[in-house]
């Protein structure tokens, strides 16, 4: 399938939904064929660095989608990049390329429960999935955010507990979500997991799921979003390097 066109959207609002989450809201004459039923998927922000260069390009998720509009959540973490300080400092009006959409990532809904965990990189994946569980869907989500004023309301269903965790300096060597998850009733039947965080805190989640709570492939997707240290190409070669050491 060829991937779309590279589309230029509009800035029609920004605002902050929390001290360390930046929503901009995208429009413009270019978004009205932008496919339906989109959120959760992945777009590339492209940001130009002149002439005879080629733009940097940063991942993001789709938050919500409405009609000739969509919203994109900013995860701003203590040393910025070029996507954060952008949206921190967008303005109505102004322009940007962005490719995609990419292919959504929801979690497997044929289980007997449900284990979401992520940091705030993968709150706003996370948000769209609790929100289309079944009704009666029960279990856990487990979210990393930086502070208390950090926390969001998340429609979800009433049997699916939510436990934050506060991690202001996420680093290399520590899991705060992994010890979390660690303290969790385990539930009777078939779970399925998803999870999206930090590369290290990745790495000791799948290997948990791996050796300690197996789950089969059909029911994990597991995913590092970001390397703590690491610009986002430099975190897709060490992403890349990792994926083929477990072929």
């Amino acid at each position: 399938m060829a991937k779309p066109n590279p589309r230029l959207l509009e800035v029609i609002q920004t605002k902050y939904i929390t001290p360390h989450m930046c929503r901009v809201t995208f429009g413009g004459a270019e978004l009205t064929d932008f496919p339906a039923d989109q959120e959760s998927a992945y777009i590339k922000l492209m940001f130009s660095q002149g002439d005879d260069t080629r733009p940097l390009m940063r991942t993001y998720t789709v938050s919500a989608q409405r009609d000739n509009e969509i919203d994109v959540d900013f995860a701003l973490h203590e040393t910025e990049g070029p996507a954060s300080t952008w949206a921190r400092n967008a303005q109505v009006g102004e322009q940007i390329w962005v490719g995609g959409p990419g292919p959504k990532k929801l979690i497997n809904n044929e289980a007997e429960w449900f284990l979401l965990i992520g940091d705030m990189t993968a709150l706003p994946a996370i948000t769209v999935n609790l929100a289309q569980l079944p009704a009666d869907a029960r279990g856990y989500a487990v979210l990393e955010v930086s502070t208390e004023a950090d926390k969001q309301l998340l429609k979800k269903p009433d049997n699916v507990d939510i436990h934050w965790v506060i991690n202001a300096h996420p680093n290399a060597k520590t899991s705060p979500l992994l010890d979390r998850v660690q303290t969790l009733t385990w539930l009777a039947g078939q779970p399925a997991v998803w999870a999206a965080c930090e590369f290290h805190s990745m790495r000791a989640l799948r290997q948990y799921f791996k050796v300690e709570r197996p789950i089969p492939k059909t029911h994990l997707y597991i995913s590092s979003y970001w390397k703590v240290d690491s610009t986002e190409d430099q975190h897709k070669i060490v992403k890349r390097e990792d994926a083929e050491s477990l072929e």
